[in-house]
């Protein structure tokens, strides 16, 4: 073995077309051309590191180990190789591997170590919280590209990555995952959609169950970012304009397919060892660049087809995973907890344990700046290197963070947390639309008083459970929950309640029937409560919420079309931004399972065959998609104010009884009163129609309702109605095609919506 510990202090032009990236404003990670390669790391803890370097990704020596430098005013540890000795001396021609190895004050360096050895080790975790082990190869944060997971089916003992007694002196450098340097050629990316937020229909979906039932994709590319960028004309033809996938930074899943079980396996993928490099399993070419190279040309394909790319990304906690079964000695070392545990995680008073905000082990250190600045470059990275034009950030308080330590205190106003900077720096996208990004919170967390909903910082958006909650409550729990029609009236228009307040837009509202967390949108119809417990392939999953909001519709089919038809109304015909979970458009289910994060399974993936088994339901999803597009009136860009600004006398929104005329505060305010419509003003939206009115009976037997009187020279054309006697008419008409209403009034069955235009 050639130790090599001279170039550290040799300094080598780096120009702007970089191997690896500079990523970030302190270049972390490797950074380099063909004439040197410079690696950087942080760590304000380690007595001594060094970088490893490796011609094989898995069950070879290494080739060399490098001393790295410490810079003590930002403690930013480096070392500079030239491509030369890299070629000539150390025999590595092809592609480089590369992790580290960390000494601290809880492991001293002695240079009689070797590896397996305990020499030097005095503690598996000291009173400072320091957990280095040499023994343990570590992934650079930075990596842009993962050689494999932890544990694969080679490898397939993930306790070789623990501390602790009988296992601190187990090494890891042959079978650890490991940084791979790609050559980082630029792909064109297409041209970026810069439609309004305000303007977008999002589709939410799982990247490998998007195409990996699907038989119009080559069988190698199914499941694999290239089949889901053949994916992209599909959603565009049904009225989709941005996919938002699950998140797909490096995780543990390899190993999901060695037995038909759920054993272990993590198919969400929420929980994330590196967030820089796109996920290698759902690569159909796994060599090294095919990952980033795959996922920026599905980006194109999308697009290429006027489709935004969002990332559900999880900055809250890591797949490092939390102690094992509590003891306090022992938790695997993978990356940032052997390079600075006290820095990447947030610690308790004793230094021994983690504080834990997310019940998925403890919280990644928010607060910290290094952590912050971790968060904002790999956004940064995504959006400018990878193309991806929105983010939606799971348990997303967290990263709102004040407490470096043993707390948690969510503040927006700190212009230093990653929530603001990522408005400043990536930046936000503007409301008009244009250059920048779409920021979607999930503003809750389980523990530490996480729920902040209504709470972000202006520039963010958030999923909006008060909507998905009102209408569940009130078509499910009718004469069990309370629900009045002014709290619908709420909904419908934007949830001002939660956002006005703080300047923001109806637009804020991400409005949400069913999500990947819970019933898909058929499921919420057809079953009363959770169905976790099937074998596989439909289970067992543990977890999931009890407190769903939902019933069978007393097992009627019919009911149940025609109460997930009222869902997507809902969605579609409200003030916000819709988003409909992957399958919903073809009435998909889980068979009753509410949490299949586990469940890497076939019967959890898209069929696409339930378009050809309910294809009203699919036409109908289509048109209606389709019909929220084309009708500005249905997106406002401002929460609307009950005036007439036209000089019609029809004012911006109209709320109205089943009786015709506006309702008045005593109509809103009963919870008796289970029918509500509204009017929207056309013109005021530069609309194609003069109005829409939307009307809700949420009662279970039939309203005959009087419509408004038409403007001068209008009348009353139908649109759709979700009542099941016009599901041999898909439920919806297509423009062009709307259907001239007779008399004033009309009668809307049992628990159903209608849409009128009015021209």
């Amino acid at each position: 073995m050639l130790s090599l510990v001279l170039f550290v202090a040799l300094v080598y032009p780096l120009f702007s077309c970089l191997e690896a990236g500079a990523l970030g404003s302190k270049g972390l990670g490797v950074t380099g051309d063909d004439h040197a390669l410079t690696f950087r790391i942080y760590s304000s803890r380690a007595t001594r590191l060094e970088l490893w370097l490796y011609g094989e990704s898995f069950g070879a020596e290494e080739k060399a180990r490098v001393l790295m430098t410490k810079d003590p005013a930002t403690h930013l540890w480096a070392a500079t190789l030239p491509r030369p000795t890299i070629r000539n001396e150390l025999g590595i021609d092809g592609v480089i591997y590369y992790g580290y190895r960390a000494w601290g004050p809880n492991w001293t360096y002695d240079p009689s170590w070797t590896k397996g050895s305990e020499i030097g080790f005095h503690q598996d975790v000291d009173g400072e919280g320091n957990r280095f082990n040499p023994n343990k190869l570590l992934l650079d944060p930075y990596a842009i590209e993962v050689s494999h997971d932890p544990v694969t089916p080679r490898q397939s003992d993930g306790g070789i990555y623990a501390s602790g007694q009988g296992r601190r002196r187990i090494d890891t450098g042959a079978a650890a995952s490991k940084g791979v340097i790609i050559a980082n050629a630029p792909v064109h990316l297409g041209a970026r959609p810069t439609r309004p937020f305000k303007d977008d229909i999002i589709y939410e979906v799982h990247l490998r169950g998007f195409t990996r039932n699907d038989a119009s994709i080559p069988k190698p590319f199914r499941g694999t970012y290239r089949g889901a960028g053949l994916k992209a004309p599909y959603l565009n033809s049904i009225g989709v304009t941005a996919v938002e996938f699950l998140p797909v930074h490096e995780l543990q899943n390899e190993a999901n397919d060695v037995v038909q079980s759920t054993k272990d396996d993590d198919y969400w993928g929420y929980s994330n060892y590196n967030y820089f490099a796109p996920d290698r399993r759902y690569a159909a070419d796994k060599a090294p660049g095919g990952p980033t190279r795959e996922w920026r040309e599905m980006v194109r394909a999308f697009h290429d087809h006027g489709i935004k790319v969002y990332l559900d990304v999880v900055y809250n906690h890591t797949g490092e995973g939390g102690l094992w079964d509590g003891d306090e000695t022992t938790a695997n070392i993978i990356s940032y907890r052997g390079l600075d545990n006290p820095s990447y995680y947030e610690l308790t008073a004793d230094n021994k344990k983690y504080y834990d905000c997310t019940g998925v082990n403890g919280n990644f250190n928010a607060a910290h700046e290094v952590i912050r600045d971790l968060i904002v470059d790999s956004l940064a990275y995504w959006k400018n290197d990878l193309g991806v034009d929105g983010f939606r950030f799971d348990l997303a308080p967290l990263l709102g963070n004040t407490f470096v330590k043993d707390g948690f205190r969510f503040n927006k106003f700190d212009s230093k947390n990653a929530l603001n900077r990522a408005v400043r720096e990536l930046p936000a996208r503007p409301a008009a639309g244009g250059e920048g990004v779409d920021l979607i919170a999930e503003p809750w967390m389980p523990k530490c008083d996480g729920q902040q909903q209504g709470n972000f910082p202006s520039g963010w958006a958030e999923w909006n459970d008060k909507f998905r909650n009102t209408f569940r409550e009130h078509q499910n729990k009718l004469g069990i929950a309370q629900v009045t029609p002014g709290q619908l009236a709420m909904r419908f228009a934007g949830s001002e309640d939660w956002f006005k307040d703080d300047g923001r837009r109806p637009w804020h509202s991400v409005n949400f029937m069913a999500a990947h967390d819970g019933f898909t949108l058929r499921d919420l119809y057809s079953y009363n409560s959770k169905q976790n417990n099937q074998p596989w392939p439909l289970g067992p999953s543990d977890g999931g919420t009890d407190d769903n909001r939902s019933w069978d519709q007393g097992g009627d089919q019919s009911l149940q079309r025609q109460a997930a038809r009222n869902g997507l109304a809902f969605l579609m015909l409200s003030s916000g931004v819709p988003m409909i979970t992957g399958g919903d458009e073809m009435y998909r289910t889980q068979f009753g399972n509410n949490n299949p994060y586990n469940l890497d399974s076939e019967k959890i993936y898209l069929d696409y065959a339930e378009a050809t088994r309910f294809p009203a339901f699919f036409r109908y999803a289509k048109k209606l998609m389709v019909f929220r597009l084309a009708h500005p009136s249905l997106r406002p860009a401002t929460f609307f104010d009950g005036t007439d600004h036209n000089g019609n006398a029809l004012k911006d929104i109209t709320w109205l009884s089943d009786r015709g005329g506006e309702a008045d505060e005593g109509y809103m305010r009963n919870p008796d009163n289970h029918f509500l419509a509204y009017r929207l003003d056309g013109t005021e939206a530069e609309d194609s129609v003069r109005s829409i009115y939307v009307a809700y009976n949420g009662w279970s037997e039939r309203v005959t309702a009087t419509l408004p009187v038409n403007l001068t020279g209008a009348k009353w054309y139908r649109v759709g109605d979700t009542a099941a006697w016009m599901e041999s008419k898909d439920n919806f008409t297509g423009a062009g095609q709307e259907e001239l209403m007779e008399g004033d009034t009309y009668v809307l069955a049992g628990r159903s919506v209608l849409v009128l235009v009015e021209k």
